[in-house]
């Protein structure tokens, strides 16, 4: 049964429109963007798609075809950041987008709102980015509020960070409101600006593949916020805003001062993988205007040794995943996401995808663990309305 019927059985009434938005695959540049630093996700096939109607009487109703649970009721008066749905749940992302629209002073009354998503959760691949943008969207038309996707996509960081409680980048926000199909996401996370840079993979004979290890390890839990603060001490110390204006060249120089100033070992490293993964970002984008598309592979494993070593984020999953695509065949690999567990990527040949699943899936299971979920990333369009 499609989205919006569910919602007619649901609620009663036919939605005013159903809207979709996708998760995304970082390819490169991990934990830059609240460094104001510089990233390249691409957004994937799998969306959030959501049947809303507007409603005049303050009340937000939320229902999540993925879920077996009633329909959460609310009175948009009644949000607040960190609150019951502010802490956990699904109903808080799309809850704290209206909540951070109406903070921003937009006239937002409530909404009757059902959503489906097959993005899946706890990969790393966004899914709640994608709730969020999703609500936003629709709000945004039904609402006429005007804002673009950038906006859109600020305001529903707003809402994981202010209203959820998660001090996220706005990278996995922008991926779903901005992506466009074909491409990958070149984002400067300082100012804003995108460029759309071409991704076609299957031109060259390639692929991408997503190796999701179905693992979310306890570790990660406050990791995430321990290495944001990590690197704002190494900025302080450092005399800049944000170690997006530590450059590479200046790298050398840059640690021999934290490590004069005493600093934690961790905060070196944190400093340093930032200003490589920022530096591997613009590697890519050059050997990617080059065409020289098979070469961004070494800069992959590159990523993933500097998320290992020094941002130490991956776990024996994800390694597994990279040790194993690389002697098989794979031209790169690494984790990507917020990782301890989550998803690796892998760009293989075309015609090598095959034996390189084969050989993930059976060193998955001789290692005991539960068989990964692979699937290619289609670089894929954005937030749209659908009907």
């Amino acid at each position: 049964m499609s989205v919006d019927a569910q919602f007619k059985d649901l609620y009663g009434y036919e939605p005013a429109g159903v809207w979709a938005a996708p998760g995304r695959v970082n390819l490169i540049g991990e934990y830059t963007d609240f460094n104001e630093g510089f990233v390249m996700p691409l957004a994937l096939p799998h969306t959030a798609v959501a049947a809303v109607a507007r409603r005049e009487d303050g009340v937000l109703r939320l229902h999540s075809a993925d879920i077996d649970a009633p329909v959460v009721e609310l009175r948009v008066d009644d949000l607040a950041p960190l609150s019951k749905y502010g802490q956990g749940g699904w109903a808080a992302y799309p809850a704290g987008v209206v909540w951070a629209l109406r903070d921003a002073g937009h006239a937002v009354a409530g909404a009757d709102i059902h959503l489906s998503s097959t993005v899946p959760t706890g990969a790393g691949l966004s899914s709640s980015a994608a709730l969020e943008v999703v609500t936003a969207y629709a709000m945004n038309d039904l609402y006429e509020l005007g804002l673009t996707g950038a906006e859109l996509a600020v305001l529903a960081q707003r809402a994981e960070n202010a209203f959820v409680g998660v001090p996220c980048g706005v990278m996995d926000q922008m991926a779903s409101s901005c992506a466009t199909e074909g491409h990958a996401l070149h984002l400067d996370c300082r100012d804003l600006s995108i460029r759309q840079v071409p991704f076609d993979l299957a031109a060259h004979g390639l692929e991408l593949l997503v190796v999701d290890t179905r693992v979310k390890h306890e570790l990660g839990d406050g990791a995430y916020a321990e290495r944001r603060a990590g690197c704002e001490e190494g900025a302080r110390v450092l005399g800049v805003t944000h170690l997006r204006d530590v450059s590479y060249a200046e790298l050398g120089s840059s640690i021999a001062e934290l490590e004069l100033a005493g600093v934690d070992e961790k905060v070196v490293r944190y400093v340093r993988h930032i200003v490589t993964d920022d530096h591997r970002v613009e590697r890519v984008i050059e050997l990617l205007d080059s065409g020289d598309v098979r070469a961004i592979g070494p800069v992959l494993v590159q990523g993933h040794v500097s998320l290992r070593d020094d941002l130490r984020i991956s776990c024996p999953e994800l390694d597994l995943v990279v040790g194993t695509a690389m002697t098989s065949g794979a031209l790169g690999a690494r984790m990507t996401g917020g990782g301890f567990g989550g998803s690796a990527v892998v760009l293989v040949e075309s015609d090598d995808a095959d034996t390189v699943t084969k050989a993930i899936t059976t060193a998955f299971g001789e290692a005991g663990f539960t068989a990964p979920r692979v699937f290619p990333a289609v670089p894929s369009a954005g937030a749209r309305r659908q009907a």
